[in-house]
């Protein structure tokens, strides 16, 4: 079992609610270890939007809350008209996300006959806020999430399962029942890498040199991403067409194996460039080699195709490929030119803070 920083934070939060009603002498502390515990957020950005709209929305259900009470009663209808009320509003309002603690403040409140109800439902409603502003300090203060490591470590492990499979599929050497499990392995890791990519996205820097850097950044883990959605594409064709490219001559499944494995190895050196393990800046001559191999590949393919008429259909069939293949090479090579402006300008404020994964 692992224990992630966000299950951290939600037990720090809950916790530091708990204290703060106790220490304020409130006779119900549940209910801000409730609140903290549905206003944790995976980064501070999101902290920052959620207090202001739980403080909206906790208004909100609170005067709906007192208002209802005090026309009809406490009657359990009452509370489920109340509850649709509180729904219906946030869904037109497009606040989905803070529709549970709104619901949850307004049950709070309603929930209780009381004869001093004014000052109940203001104790509530304070509970309510109080676990909100816990869940926002411990956000704000304790482990602050690391997207850029996370983001760049999630993409590099990716990566090298991705380029494993091209290399065993390029050599006829795949099992499928394994590739199809991983098939399924690696489409999630790309969908938690979207997750992470977005979190960063909508990290700030309050200092405008700062924020500058970090959009740079941005810019270069999405090409990032482009780029091993592109290998990934490059499995599933291989393992769609794998019949077919063993049909072609041993010279053309040769130069599509050697053209992958200058691809995939020149995306590996991309990847450790970024945190300057391989030299910083390529040079047009690199460039030029790339783009010998990508017309070496057409120009073969081609040459196939217009001489073997034997072969002809399955070159039509694994067109998608070399397609793939070439805007593999292009992807590459614009998060290459990228990496490259990257280091080359404002080298300064450029700063690449990734830490090694721990074994």
């Amino acid at each position: 079992m692992r224990l992630g920083a966000r299950i951290f934070k939600t037990g720090l939060a809950v916790t530091l609610a708990l204290y703060a009603a106790a220490w304020l002498g409130y006779t119900s502390p549940a209910f801000a270890a409730l609140a903290a515990f549905f206003a944790v957020q995976p980064s501070v950005h999101r902290s920052f939007i959620l207090i202001r709209d739980q403080v909206q929305a906790n208004i909100l259900s609170a005067l709906l809350a007192i208002i209802f009470v005090l026309a009809f009663g406490h009657e359990p209808f009452v509370v489920g008209v109340v509850v649709m009320l509180v729904i219906a509003i946030h869904i037109k309002l497009k606040k989905e996300t803070i529709i549970p603690l709104a619901v949850v403040t307004a049950i709070a409140i309603m929930g209780t006959p009381t004869d001093d109800f004014i000052n109940f439902a203001m104790e509530r409603f304070l509970l309510t806020m109080l676990g909100v502003f816990a869940a926002f300090i411990v956000n704000l203060i304790f482990l602050p999430p690391k997207h850029e490591n996370l983001l760049y470590h999630k993409i590099v492990n990716t990566n090298e399962q991705i380029i494993q499979w091209i290399r065993l599929l390029t050599r006829n050497d795949a099992d499928v029942k394994t590739l199809k499990k991983d098939m399924n392995k690696l489409a999630e890791s790309v969908a938690k890498i979207d997750n992470i990519f977005m979190l960063y996205k909508e990290e700030r820097n309050y200092l405008r040199k700062n924020e500058y850097a970090r959009l740079r950044k941005v810019v270069l883990f999405r090409q990032m991403i482009h780029s091993l959605r592109t290998a990934l594409s490059i499995i599933k064709s291989l393992d769609k067409y794998e019949n077919v490219l063993q049909q072609f001559p041993e010279e053309m499944q040769a130069i599509i194996r050697s053209q992958l494995d200058t691809l995939t190895n020149y995306h590996e050196r991309i990847l450790l460039k970024y945190t300057g393990k391989v030299k910083r800046q390529t040079t047009e001559e690199d460039f030029n080699e790339v783009h010998q191999r990508k017309r070496q590949l057409t120009d073969f393919f081609h040459t196939v195709y217009e001489d073997s008429l034997s072969h002809r259909n399955s070159c039509i069939h694994f067109f998608p490929v070399i397609s793939l293949i070439i805007e593999y090479s292009e992807e590459l090579e614009r998060l290459d030119r990228l990496e490259d402006g990257f280091f080359k300008f404002h080298r300064e404020e450029n700063e690449v803070n990734i830490r090694e994964k721990e074994l």
